[in-house]
C-alpha cells in the first residue's frame, strides 16, 4: 500500500543515572567512592534507503523511541549507551514539525544520514564528587531526559520529468512503454491511484526518471477528483510533460488551459517550470485533423512548428518567438500503443532535462 504522509511522536533515549557506591573489599581500608557514570541515551537519526519507496511501515505507529542509557554501576563501571534509533525512509522524504509546520529535514541526497534528536546525557557517579573536604560523597547525578518531538513525514517523489494530464489520456501506458515501470493500465478514469516512477534508458549510457501521478481534473487544486493529494509529488521536478488526448471529448487547448490553471492554483513555482506537450493517441488523427490541430497550436503559443529529424512525419518542435510568452520546449504527436514517435520522444525529453540542468 502506498503511503506518503504519516504522523507520530519521536523520543531520544534518556541518560542513565550515575551510581553511588563505595568500594568494599577485604584488606582494603577506606576504599572510597567508586560509583560509575550512567550511559548516554540513544540518538534518533533519519537515513535514506533506496530500497524504500513508501512510508507504509510507519503507518499505525504512535510513538517511536530510542533506548535509554543504562545506570552506572559500582567499581566505576559506566552504564551502556542506549541504542540509537535509525529510521530509514525513501529519497524525497521531508520531516516536518507537526506542531508548527516547520520543515526540519529534507532528505534527498544519496547515503544521507542526519541526526534529529540527541539522546540525554548520562549522570556522573559519586566517584567524581570526592574531594579533600568530602571524602565519602553520597551524591550522584541523575541522567538527563531525552528530547521529544511530534513529527509528520511527507514523501515527495524525486523525478526528472513529471507527466501531467487528464485521467485516462495515456500516461500509464506511456510510462509502461518507455520505462521499467509496471503501471496499471485500464480503459477507465483514475486507473492510476498512486504515483509511479520509471527509469527511461536513452541510448546505452544515459537515463532519466519519469513520474506519473493520477489524472488531474478541473478543481483538483481544491480537492476535486483525487485533489491535491498527489500534486506534491511533482513539486521536485524541473520539467513537465503535458499529455493531451486528441480523442478526448474535451478540446486539446481546453485540456491544457485547465491543467495550467490547476498547477498555478496549487503552486506558482510548479506552474512556471519549463514544459513540453505530447499529443497522445495521435495515430487516430486524419491528415486534415492533424493540419487543423497544428494551426491551433501555432496560434495559441505564437510559435513556429517544424518537422524534427529524429522522427517520422508528424513530429513538430516549437521555436520560441520574440514575445517572451511561456511556450513548450517541444510539441510532439505520438502514440504509445503503436510506438509512433516514442523513440524520438525519449531523446527530446532527455534534451529538455539537460537544458533545465544548465539553466539551474
Amino acid at each position: 500500500m502506498f503511503t506518503d504522509s504519516v504522523s507520530f511522536s519521536l523520543s531520544s533515549g534518556n541518560g542513565g543515572s550515575g551510581c553511588s557506591s563505595f568500594r568494599r573489599e577485604k584488606f582494603v581500608t577506606k576504599g572510597g567512592p567508586d560509583g560509575g557514570d550512567g550511559g548516554n541515551g540513544g540518538n534518533v537519526y533519519f537515513a535514506i534507503s533506496h530500497s524504500e519507496n513508501t512510508l507504509s511501515k510507519f503507518k499505525g505507529k504512535n510513538v517511536l523511541k530510542a533506548s535509554n542509557g543504562a545506570n552506572g554501576m559500582s567499581s566505576r563501571r559506566s552504564g551502556k549507551k542506549g541504542e540509537d534509533l535509525v529510521l530509514k525512509v525513501p529519497p524525497g522524504t521531508q520531516v516536518v514539525n507537526d506542531d508548527n509546520g516547520e520543515v526540519l529535514l529534507d532528505l534527498i541526497e544519496q547515503k544521507q544520514k542526519v541526526l534529529l534528536l540527541k539522546g540525554g546525557k548520562g549522570g556522573l557517579g559519586n566517584y567524581h564528587f570526592k574531594n579533600a573536604r568530602n571524602q565519602a560523597p553520597r551524591y550522584h547525578q541523575p541522567g538527563i531526559k531525552g528530547e521529544k518531538l511530534n513529527i509528520r513525514l511527507e514523501l515527495k517523489l524525486i523525478a526528472d520529468i513529471a507527466l501531467v494530464g487528464y485521467p485516462n489520456v495515456g500516461k500509464s501506458t506511456l510510462i509502461s512503454t518507455i520505462s521499467n515501470s509496471k503501471a496499471k493500465i485500464a480503459n477507465y478514469a483514475f486507473t492510476t491511484l498512486t504515483p509511479n516512477l520509471g527509469v527511461v534508458n536513452v541510448g546505452e549510457y544515459d537515463s532519466f526518471v519519469l513520474a506519473d501521478i493520477p489524472g488531474i481534473i478541473e478543481g483538483a487544486s481544491s480537492g476535486a477528483g483525487l485533489g491535491i493529494e498527489f500534486l506534491k509529488h511533482i513539486q521536485r521536478t524541473n520539467t513537465l510533460l503535458f499529455l493531451l488526448d486528441c480523442t478526448h471529448n474535451v478540446d486539446i487547448l481546453i485540456q491544457f488551459k485547465t491543467l495550467q490553471t490547476e498547477l498555478k492554483t496549487f503552486s506558482h513555482k510548479l506552474y512556471e517550470q519549463q514544459f513540453s506537450i505530447m499529443i497522445s493517441k495521435s495515430d487516430a488523427l486524419s491528415d486534415e485533423e492533424l493540419s487543423k490541430l497544428i494551426s491551433e497550436l501555432k496560434n495559441e503559443f505564437s510559435i513556429t512548428l517544424q518537422k524534427h529529424t529524429l522522427a517520422k512525419d508528424g513530429l513538430f518542435v516549437s521555436k520560441q518567438t520574440q514575445n517572451g510568452d511561456r511556450v513548450p520546449k517541444f510539441v510532439i504527436f505520438a502514440s504509445s500503443a503503436t510506438q509512433y514517435n516514442i523513440e524520438a520522444l525519449k531523446y527530446l525529453m532527455f534534451d529538455m532535462i539537460k537544458t533545465s540542468d544548465k539553466e539551474a
